[in-house]
């Protein structure tokens, strides 16, 4: 039977439909083959059943606030902030790169978005100063992983409708902020060491003047991950709140304060916001149903028993986890990768002893790990869209910054306090 599913699914995808339809599609023959007699009223019910979770009001609330910023000079501001203080130094642009696409993460939410939003003038600002494209490519697609990581990801917000009621979209936000950090230090930390080695040219320094001006404009911007992180973590409102909170923040900063964006534009954004959002949830319908199905026929209990064994230590959970995400989003999207295989393996991590917040961290990591990964990592499709360049120079010099955060999945795997020392008991 899992053949079946598997074969429909392929050819599905080999006739180049979109991954929604084989996402139904393949679960609806399948009953019709094995389960004649269910009626099909069940499967609607299941594809409704999927979007009803409240916690996917996050989805288009944080996705709205992002278009909003990304229309106005948002990022602009971070990146002139960031730059001012550390462009001068050796590897000061690169540095500016990891840690605006870290900031634009606290706001967006999405890798995507990170790569159009900062891989547009931080681009530019790095081949001026000497870097060749390909590097300076490669940085943008993998700096922008952190944004799947700090919150408010919307990868964390699928693991948790994935994983049941028992995960809270709050302690997933507030786990993902030391990783994240890890990964704009790891990046930190290269860029200097390869600019030294490279002998990348030194940029301008900026007067202090010019530093007090940058730090007063991205007062309001650096705000943004203020408010919703502290405002979650002190119980002050709930991630459902916190993205409704982040459009009216976004609204009030381009359209009243900054006026970079005139009221009239603003259903246009809405428009496309839906746009994606509506794909988004086609995405999660979709997911409920083959996971349904899945269940029904009890595939995820045969493939945890075939690949994880009867009696799986936390440990060996954890790097198949790790395995399957990061191979699994190197080949589809990673929302429809966090959906199909999380319920596969959370009745195997609950049997292990895995704390289901640790696990929504290397999830969630995996998947941001294989977004930036060849053969077909959608944020290199991103890249190369967005740049205008062939996927072969954009994925040139990914190596380093790839083996770079394999070596932070190992971390995470191996010390579960990385994920859960900020974690409110």
């Amino acid at each position: 039977m899992l053949g079946t599913l598997l074969a429909i699914m392929i050819v599905l995808l080999l006739l180049n439909f979109p991954m929604m339809i084989p996402l139904i599609v393949a679960p609806l023959v399948i009953l019709l083959i094995y389960n004649p007699v269910m009626s099909t009223d069940i499967l609607m019910g299941q594809l409704i059943t999927g979007i009803e979770s409240p916690v996917l009001l996050c989805v288009p609330l944080f996705i709205f606030a992002a278009d909003i910023m990304t229309s106005g000079r948002t990022s602009q501001r971070l990146l002139d902030f960031i730059g001012a203080f550390v462009g001068h130094i050796r590897g000061g642009y690169a540095v500016t790169t990891a840690a605006a696409c870290t900031m634009f993460g606290a706001i967006s939410g999405s890798t995507q978005a990170t790569v159009v939003a900062i891989g547009r003038p931080m681009r530019e600002r790095l081949l001026k100063i000497g870097y060749k494209d390909s590097n300076a490519m490669a940085l943008i697609i993998n700096a922008s992983d952190a944004a799947l990581l700090v919150p408010p990801s919307i990868g964390m917000i699928m693991y948790a409708l994935a994983a049941g009621s028992g995960v809270s979209v709050g302690d997933l936000f507030i786990a993902g902020i030391i990783p994240g950090l890890m990964v704009f230090l790891s990046f930190a930390i290269y860029s200097i060491v390869y600019a030294k080695v490279k002998d990348i040219p030194l940029a301008d320094r900026v007067s202090w003047r010019e530093r007090l001006i940058a730090f007063r404009k991205s007062l309001l911007p650096l705000g943004f991950p203020i408010v919703i992180i502290g405002g979650i973590y002190t119980g002050t409102f709930t991630p459902v709140e916190a993205s409704g909170i982040s459009v009216l923040y976004a609204f009030i900063l381009e359209v009243l304060i900054y006026r970079t964006i005139h009221i009239k534009k603003i259903p246009g954004i809405a428009l496309s916001t839906g746009l994606v959002t509506s794909a988004v949830f086609v995405l999660v319908a979709g997911g409920q149903v083959f996971t349904w199905v899945l269940g029904i026929e009890r595939i995820p209990q045969q493939i945890t028993e075939a690949v994880l064994g009867t009696d799986p230590s936390a440990l060996f959970v954890l790097l198949i986890v790790s395995v399957f995400f990061f191979i699994g989003c190197m080949f589809v999207d990673p929302i429809v990768v966090i959906l199909v295989l999380t319920p596969i393996f959370v009745p195997a991590a609950e049997a292990a002893d895995v704390n289901l917040i640790h696990l929504g961290i290397i999830v969630t990591f995996q998947a941001a790990l294989g977004s930036a990964t060849p053969p077909f990592g959608v944020d290199i499709f991103t890249a190369s869209a967005v740049f205008k360049k062939p996927y072969l120079e954009v994925i040139r010099s990914t190596p380093p910054f790839i083996i770079i955060l394999l070596v932070i999945g190992v971390l995470l795997v191996l010390f579960p306090q990385l994920s859960l020392m900020l974690v409110p008991n």
